[in-house]
């Protein structure tokens, strides 16, 4: 099992930029995939972005795309998300989530999530 704690969100204005980590527990963090999911009130919760246990492969939502980086450090435990020209509709609650399974972005087949952290962007 594995606890997962996010930090990094805020407010920025549209066009900035922020960086979310994602400390992971215990000493199997590489043997997890990772990804990073999002939930706008009174929509469902989706997924921005997934990488491999060795951070070899990555996955991004479209609207993410070109815009969003993720990242790992296996000797850190930790997962991060930059987010550079953000604007109003990534705002949210992020958050980070692990699985043992194959390589997905389907929110269910993740095992262990954290408890979310609000990004705002303001217009």
């Amino acid at each position: 099992q594995v606890q997962l704690v996010e930090s990094g969100g805020g407010l920025v204005q549209a066009g900035g930029s922020l960086r979310l980590s994602c400390a992971a527990s215990g000493r199997t963090f590489s043997t997890y995939v990772m990804g990073w999911f999002r939930q706008a009130p009174g929509k469902e919760r989706d997924v921005v972005a997934t990488v491999s246990r060795w951070g070899t492969n990555t996955y991004y939502a479209d609207s993410v795309k070109g815009r969003f980086t993720i990242s790992r450090d296996n000797a850190k435990n930790t997962v991060y998300l930059q987010m550079n020209s953000l604007k109003p509709e990534d705002t949210a609650v992020y958050y980070c989530a692990a699985t043992r399974r194959t390589a997905t972005s389907v929110s269910y087949e993740y095992e262990f999530w954290g408890q979310g952290t609000q990004v705002t962007v303001s217009s």
